[in-house]
């Protein structure tokens, strides 16, 4: 079934202020005072223990503003990593909260900041709008190139009780600012480079081919993914057009700040067009692939992107045709069916650039696995729902056996 934007729609939801560019984290000291004078930073180890984040803290510091620091961020926000937070922090005298890192480390500041708020278990705002109301105002610092987490609006927990990955999804999570300074990811190393960036190009791929859902007021006011629209294929196209380019630049070169200053902007859009169209079947998937074979998010989305593009071609043909323009692989002779595999085949060749795992079985993941990562798969809602083409359990399996083959034929051929 096709879906089309038949009202012309076009929502994004957003923060206050964004700023892009090399050296943009010298901004913060004044962002934060506009808010108040004491600010917790959440962070991972490996970034509290570097120059650069010292460096930021001391131009805090030189502001007059009060900083703590939390440095336990966890990959993957298990759900007692924020108990943590809560233990240490709660009842603290804090204006702001800061989230330098990952999408993990700014995950954890959007969601630490509304229960260091309003206090209640995390588990009881699992879903979409249950978050009663704001927390404190966040400022996200992303050091990687490619989750877009900086200006969404969901915060993703490991919940070890469940065995799967929930979202916390709530335009009360979006956040006050952003800073997003590619000098920061220049110490990426090259395998997280590269899972960052794979993980970016599913983004956009997913948001420019979701359903278009045609919401009215009220699916607006309850849900946070509305759908595919005008305003999120303007980022989606403008991201794929950079991340052409500059992906493989970074293969070759990490040191290249042009190319790590273009990922970071396409990931920036990336994030800007999931925040109101979601992401899709190769997400819904990985997540409990990625429980299973403990495999890195982005190398696990990637790996999926090829076989997952293939069984959405039949009710996306004009996207994936114009996704070939985008990606200047496009013949004007050929049929629009042609432009359109080319456009997928072209995603391919920037995965394979990456180094991203050619097939399911190089992640791990097992046959007698498929039944159980298929229902897991089905359960992630939120996801399966902005799917172009419906996905039951046994399209399901079939991705995951053609995936783990390597089996990139044309789906009914």
């Amino acid at each position: 079934m096709r879906t089309t934007n038949d009202l012309r729609l076009g929502l994004l939801r957003q923060p206050g202020h964004v700023a892009f560019g090399p050296g943009q984290r010298a901004q913060l000291p004044s962002l934060v005072r506009r808010l108040g004078t004491s600010v917790l930073i959440c962070t991972d180890e490996r970034m509290a223990g570097s120059e650069v984040f010292a460096d930021i803290v001391k131009a805090l510091r030189g502001n007059g503003l009060t900083v703590s620091v939390f440095s336990a961020v966890e990959p993957e926000l298990p759900r007692d990593n924020l108990l943590g937070l809560i233990e240490e922090f709660g009842g603290t005298d804090l204006d702001v909260v800061i989230g330098i890192g990952g999408g993990s480390c700014l995950d954890f500041a959007k969601i630490g900041a509304i229960l260091l708020t309003r206090g209640g278990d995390v588990r009881d705002l699992y879903g979409e709008f249950q978050v009663p109301g704001p927390g404190l105002p966040v400022i996200t610092v992303p050091t990687t190139g490619g989750t877009g987490a900086e200006v969404t609006c969901i915060s993703v927990i490991h919940d070890p009780d469940l065995g799967m990955k929930v979202g916390v999804a709530s335009p009360y999570l979006e956040a006050h600012a952003a800073v997003v300074d590619p000098e920061l990811t220049l110490t990426c190393p090259r395998g997280l480079t590269a899972a960052t960036g794979a993980d970016a190009l599913s983004h956009l791929i997913e948001s420019f081919t979701a359903r278009a859902k045609n919401p009215g007021t009220d699916d607006i006011e309850q849900h946070l993914y509305v759908g595919k629209n005008v305003l999120t294929d303007v980022y989606a196209r403008h991201g794929l057009a950079l991340l052409n380019t500059s992906l493989e630049r970074l293969a070759e070169d990490l040191s290249d700040l042009g190319a790590r200053s273009d990922t970071m902007l396409g990931a920036l859009s990336a994030g800007m067009a999931i925040n109101t169209t979601g992401t899709a079947g190769a997400h819904a998937i990985q997540s409990p692939i990625g429980a299973l074979t403990h495999t890195a998010h982005g190398f696990g989305v990637g790996a999926l992107l090829p076989y997952v593009m293939r069984y959405n071609l039949p009710a996306r043909e004009p996207e994936f045709a114009e996704v070939a323009d985008v990606l200047g692989v496009a013949d004007p002779g050929q049929s629009r069916a042609s432009r359109a595999r080319a456009g997928i085949e072209r995603v391919d060749a920037i995965l394979a650039a990456l180094d991203v795992p050619p097939d399911l079985r190089e992640l791990g993941l097992k046959p007698e696995q498929f039944d159980t990562v298929a229902e897991q798969a089905l359960r992630a809602r939120r996801l399966t729902a902005n799917n172009p083409r419906e996905l039951t359990k046994g399209s399901v399996l079939e991705i995951l056996e053609r995936g783990y083959h390597g089996d990139r034929g044309w789906w009914g051929e």
